[in-house]
């Protein structure tokens, strides 16, 4: 759903509260007036219109357990019904002469937060129509002895009642109603920040593609110039020579299958298709493959995940763990730890390391471009490429600093998306 329209929801249930609160004050002013002070008011009327304004918020409640989205015209309309029952009841009550009168105030404050400017000027004039009418027509108040002085007091009394009436339901309802806007324009700002990261990725995906097929023309003339000195007498028969030019192959393969993974997480070397495995059996060999050319001096794995689900596995995917695995091996050599776990219907990767840990304001920004821990050129992009290739699939990526040393990185994925959609790069 919209932000605006799950706004607009939030502040018309702020209505349906304030009327429910309008409800309770009429029927206590009716009894209080009526048989307390004496005052005959006609009754029948005075309770139709309030049973009029339950039966609103009940059908008004209803319309929120919809899922359709609320506009501006409906709260415009809301509003518009608040300002007929008041000038309704009013007129049964003396008139502009009745001190409540100030309650036009509140509702022309609340339409002037809650809707756009020509609505709100539209709310003016039907209220200050509505006051006009007032003024000539209504029904007088009978006082029982007649005295001047006691209508005077009286009235004094209820433009006090109404005075705070009116300024704290404003104070109450006008700060909860900023503050659903608030939560509108931070959201709206998040959404503005995430397609600004977006698009920095796009731009840093292109860049990797280009480098990835610029690459593939020098490694293969690599490749062939090793074939060929592999071929050499001079090169066979000296042993070490022969065994550097076996090393210098073994690398230079290395770097011909990061190229093509760079092509495949970018959808264009795509020809093997689709290929299902298992949790289990995707992180096993996420893990086989990382540690095959990185060696931690003691690397704790613990895959407990269970019961075990269907997924497809995607090399974008591997590539955000091999990040995760790489940061935790640079920051603490000597021991790191991963488990992999099932809560519900979620995927969680947890990894460790018992290096420094995250600085306080690496936490604060985590998973933004350039923020990290090294200081070198460029640092801070693989969590970041991280944290958004995640929130691509639903997931969230938390980060902490562990009690005792180090720090643990922990992937939460939705088993939906990873069966699914996969990643596309």
């Amino acid at each position: 759903m919209p932000m605006l329209e799950m706004t607009n929801r939030k502040n018309l249930l702020l209505l349906v509260q304030l009327r429910w609160l309008a409800v309770i004050g009429q029927i206590v002013t009716i009894l209080v007036v009526h048989w307390g002070m004496g005052i005959a008011l006609p009754l029948i009327p005075m309770a139709a219109i309030v049973l009029l304004l339950i039966i609103l918020n009940v059908t008004t409640l209803l319309r929120l357990r919809d899922q359709r989205g609320i506009a501006h015209a409906e709260l415009f309309i809301e509003l518009l019904l608040d300002v007929a029952a008041l000038t309704a009841q009013l007129y049964l009550s003396g008139g502009a002469a009745n001190p409540f009168v100030l309650l036009y105030v509140l509702q022309i404050m609340l339409g002037a937060t809650l809707l756009d400017t020509r609505s709100t000027w539209a709310l003016v004039a039907f209220a200050g129509a509505g006051y006009l009418a007032l003024m000539a027509f209504n029904r007088p108040l009978a006082f029982p002895d007649g005295d001047a002085d006691a209508f005077f007091a009286l009235h004094v009394q209820g433009s006090f009642i109404a005075f705070a009436l009116t300024t704290c339901l404003l104070v109450l309802f006008i700060t909860r109603i900023n503050r659903n806007l608030r939560e509108r324009d931070a959201h709206l700002a998040d959404l503005h920040r995430q397609a600004a990261e977006e698009d920095h990725i796009v731009r840093m995906g292109l860049l990797a593609s280009g480098a990835a097929h610029e690459l593939g023309t020098p490694l293969a003339t690599l490749s062939v110039i090793l074939g060929d000195w592999r071929r050499m007498p001079v090169f066979r028969k000296d042993s070490e020579l022969a065994e550097d030019i076996v090393e210098m192959q073994a690398q230079l393969d290395r770097c011909k299958q990061i190229v093509s993974g760079i092509l495949i997480s970018s959808g264009e070397a795509r020809g093997e298709g689709t290929i299902r495995t298992t949790v289990r059996d995707f992180v096993d060999a996420v893990v086989l493959e990382w540690r095959a050319s990185r060696t931690p001096a003691t690397f704790d794995y613990d895959n407990v995940f269970a019961p075990d689900a269907a997924i497809i596995s995607d090399a974008a995917l591997k590539q955000v763990l091999f990040n995760l695995f790489d940061n935790a091996l640079e920051a603490s050599p000597s021991w790191m730890g991963l488990s992999v776990s099932r809560q519900e219907d979620k995927l969680v990767i947890a990894v460790k390391d018992a290096g420094p840990g995250f600085r306080p304001e690496v936490l604060e920004s985590f998973g933004k471009p350039y923020q990290s821990s090294k200081n070198r050129p460029g640092s801070g992009l693989g969590l970041f490429l991280v944290v958004n290739a995640v929130r691509k699939l639903g997931g969230m990526v938390s980060a902490r600093n562990n009690d005792g040393k180090g720090a643990a990185v922990t992937l939460t994925l939705p088993l939906a998306a990873l069966s699914g959609a996969g990643f596309d790069g």
